[in-house]
């Protein structure tokens, strides 16, 4: 039974363009399927969350981790009674507006875009899901539900001023009420979303070889999940080693965020959804203790792995790929697809070209931008030693 605090599709707040619901399918799973069918969830697979696209078939990619945040966040949101069809559609799309190449890439556009309104990958995902997606007759974007807008937009909590170009443009003809909290059910998917890459950027950094177990041997939570391991299995090989200390520290993670949030809830005395948006303060959350422990890893992880020589290598190079191509295609927009010559016509704005370039870039997977920028400039980037 849900909590009533969860928010219910009976009572969500309706999609922009009125639909007949499906007789099948709840609100919240139909905005879940959408997300999963969108041409912009399929790119995921070709998008890193870290490492370049090519480096191995082992990595995360941006799909592999949407898929295991949408999985930590619908088991937290099934612990605290919370509706989980649309903490799972949350879930699903919160990635969907990043650039390729990661952060690298949003940083480079981002900075690319400064004239323009800048680029936020957060209000990108917004306008994919409210316009770039272009397959249905009576509508642009996937018509999600207001109450899936609003966990995209905010998840991560209250939008403050300046307000992203891409969110302002939206929010403008369709109230998400920036100034709020999100619903439980969004609160969720934003801290499963850290649950899912502390764990799995450990994963990657120790099988790329940036670090090893002995030098995150001392770190919080890891060094108990590793001395249980030994004392489980003595003898288990180096492999299973690992994935069964990470398992762990994946357990104890998630524990501590169900116990913790669930006591806030109680704490809160909400008894409906906007109850919790106008609290005025998240209700899901780590403990102060855990929440300590969680800095010092990232600390570990800034340093130890987003800023190795070898990874800072590869954020170089991948930056002069966007920086290459925006350019390129702001000077000729007939560079673009021909589905996408209709919204370039008339575009001498220059916000309106810039932000039609941006959506194309955003767009492309590592693997594409790499092809392009080789295709225009003549050069292999990765390879060529420049």
């Amino acid at each position: 039974m849900r909590a009533s605090y969860a928010c219910d599709p009976k009572t969500a707040r309706g999609r922009l363009i009125a639909e007949e619901e499906s007789a099948f399918r709840s609100c919240f799973q139909r905005d879940r399927d959408r997300i999963i069918h969108a041409s912009s969830f399929r790119r995921l697979k070709h998008k890193t969350q870290v490492f370049v696209e090519h480096e191995g078939d082992f990595y995360r990619t941006r799909l592999t981790h949407s898929i295991e945040v949408a999985q930590v966040a619908r088991t937290i949101a099934g612990a605290l009674n919370l509706n989980t069809d649309l903490t799972e559609a949350v879930a699903l799309a919160h990635d969907l507006g990043h650039t390729p190449f990661g952060h690298t890439g949003e940083d480079a556009l981002h900075a690319l875009m400064a004239p323009y309104g800048g680029f936020d990958h957060n209000a990108q995902t917004l306008r994919i899901v409210t316009r770039l997606e272009c397959h249905y007759a009576e509508f642009d974007g996937l018509n999600l539900t207001w109450d899936t807008l609003e966990g995209i937009a905010k998840h991560n909590g209250p939008v403050q001023d300046p307000i992203p170009y891409a969110l302002a443009e939206y929010n403008a003809r369709h109230d998400l009420e920036l100034h709020t909290h999100a619903s439980a059910e969004a609160q969720v998917a934003a801290l499963s979303d850290d649950v899912a890459y502390n764990n799995h950027d450990l994963h990657d950094g120790l099988r790329a070889g940036l670090f090893t177990e002995s030098q995150i041997g001392d770190l919080p939570i890891i060094g108990a999940a590793y001395a249980e391991v030994d004392r489980l299995y003595p003898t288990t090989d180096a492999y299973r080693r690992r994935h069964e200390a990470l398992r762990r520290v994946f357990g104890v993670m998630v524990a501590d965020l169900i116990d913790t949030s669930a006591a806030r809830l109680a704490d809160s005395g909400c008894r409906s959804a906007q109850e919790i948006r106008e609290l005025g303060r998240p209700v899901i959350a780590f403990s102060d203790g855990m929440w300590t422990d969680l800095k010092e890893i990232r600390t570990f992880l800034f340093t130890n792995m987003y800023r190795a020589p070898s990874v800072m290598e590869q954020r170089a190079k991948v930056t002069k790929v966007v920086e290459a191509l925006f350019p390129i295609y702001m000077a000729d927009l007939s560079l673009l697809p021909e589905r996408w010559h209709g919204e370039a016509q008339g575009s001498g704005d220059d916000t309106t070209r810039a932000r039609l370039v941006a959506d194309y870039i955003a767009g492309m997977t590592d693997r594409f931008a790499l092809q392009q920028h080789a295709q225009f400039t003549g050069t292999d980037i990765l390879h060529d030693g420049s």
